[in-house]
């Protein structure tokens, strides 16, 4: 089972925030998810992002792959180059 770290969008119509969530690749975008991580508003000046930073670092430990938006948004958050 290949695991990425990716977006799963929530909030109401043209309202979107969205999860961090760790899930199996194959998953839909908003299927089941195997944890939570965290959560981005990119609605709001300046842009809300919050990471639980020990929950992604564990999880890029056991292998998980982050999308291209996860990544940009880790390395803003600081979990990335620490990871490194």
């Amino acid at each position: 089972m290949s695991v990425r770290i990716r977006l799963t969008r929530v909030g109401a119509t043209k309202q979107p925030t969205y999860r961090l969530v760790v899930a199996d690749s194959r998953s839909a975008r908003d299927g089941r998810a195997l944890d939570i991580i965290g959560h981005y508003n990119p609605r709001t000046d300046p842009i809300e992002l919050n990471v639980d930073e020990a929950k992604a670092k564990d999880w890029l430990a056991k292998g998980a792959q982050p999308s291209d938006t996860v990544k940009r948004l880790l390395r803003q958050a600081g979990v990335l180059p620490s990871f490194k």
